[in-house]
């Protein structure tokens, strides 16, 4: 479909316009309220699994219990999504969690249109779609994660991705990208990255559908990585500044308050870099806090809670609920050009006019 001059992104037998996913946030920064907004706009609203019930009240318990109340509260936000609305839901699921495997199966049960993956490489998701319709996307940083993911699925499920998600160091949260790259410069550009992708998604029939994702805020941007190729784009830090998003008003002011030189990286304590807003907490974390801790949940393969400084899920869950004296705010590195909170439809509104005006400023 082509309307005001911009295409649709269609991945299988979905339509999605304007062609923009909404990013998965967790903890509990996305959910069902969020999610099924982004979704009545015609673009694709996406729940967060990560941490998406309250976690903390199973301190001691069962760690079976745990994973079962994951499930089941996942399963809830879904049904919550699609009972708000008739449009295209995801969710979010990190390869990491120890319990993906539950998330996915509850995803695929209760119908999800699609299944976004990523903090880990989705070598065997295709093995729990049970016939399903649902829509498969990885998340990669690098065509030769991609040829990995494929070579895969082809070999063992006779599959390839309905689309995927190519991400840019300039995204939020945890970055699939080395400190030292980061540090150094030598990290490749989102752009050279879709490029690249592109070429290799370009050799299949039909071709898979690639989206740009890190740092795109405006029509502009969106216009720009539709020239190199991609098919949409993910955006998941405007979405914050929404009257809808699930987050407490607390960390969206965050955003507000943000200056350029306030987006800042961090080691997170998952062995991952993570960009964040500063505050007075994460230059405590700079200068070597350590929150000591008794980790009752598991809730990560690649976390080590003998030797983490503190933990990542009580950090994150303590954002979401507006307490940023004990945490921070992840964020994009376009975080700070946040102004004003809108509701979703505004917003994406506002980002297909400038989105067409771009498109046709370039014929």
């Amino acid at each position: 479909m082509l309307k005001d001059g911009i295409p649709s992104l269609n991945i299988g037998n979905l339509e999605i316009w304007p062609p923009i996913i909404q990013g998965g946030m967790g903890i509990r920064v996305s959910g069902a309220k969020l999610a099924s907004a982004v979704a009545n706009t015609g673009c694709v609203g996406v729940i967060a699994s990560t941490g998406i019930g309250m976690f903390e009240s199973f301190s001691g318990k069962d760690l079976k219990d745990l994973a079962a109340f994951n499930s089941q509260s996942l399963r809830d936000e879904i049904r919550k999504a699609k009972s708000m609305t008739k449009g295209i839901i995801g969710v979010n699921i990190m390869i990491a969690l120890t319990d993906h495997e539950n998330l996915i199966q509850v995803s695929i049960e209760e119908g999800v249109d699609m299944i976004i993956c990523g903090a880990g490489l989705p070598l065997d998701l295709p093995k729990y779609l049970d016939g399903k319709n649902t829509k498969l996307i990885p998340i990669v940083s690098s065509a030769k994660a991609l040829q990995l993911i494929c070579k895969r699925w082809q070999g063992r499920y006779n599959k390839l991705p309905d689309a995927v998600v190519v991400e840019g160091f300039e995204a939020g949260g945890h970055l699939g990208y080395s400190p030292e790259s980061l540090a150094n410069g030598t990290a490749m550009k989102l752009e050279d990255i879709v490029k690249e992708v592109v070429a290799f998604c370009g050799s299949f029939e039909p071709k898979i559908p690639v989206i740009a994702a890190g740092g795109i805020f405006d029509g502009k941007d969106i216009a720009r990585f539709l020239e190199l190729g991609a098919s949409g784009v993910q955006m998941a830090t405007r979405f914050v500044c929404t009257d809808e998003c699930d987050v407490d008003e607390k960390f969206k002011q965050a955003y507000l308050d943000a200056k350029e030189g306030d987006i800042t990286v961090i080691k997170s304590p998952v062995g991952l870099p993570g960009r964040v807003i500063n505050n007075s907490f994460v230059e405590k974390i700079k200068q070597g806090l350590t929150m000591p801790f008794r980790c009752s949940y598991r809730c990560l393969r690649t976390c080590e809670p003998d030797k983490a400084p503190y933990c990542i899920a009580n950090v994150l869950s303590k954002a979401s609920m507006g307490q940023l004296d004990e945490s921070f705010a992840f964020a994009g590195s376009n975080a700070y050009k946040c102004t004003e909170i809108v509701p979703v439809k505004t917003l994406v509104d506002q980002l297909t006019a400038e989105l067409a005006e771009a498109l046709a400023i370039k014929k």
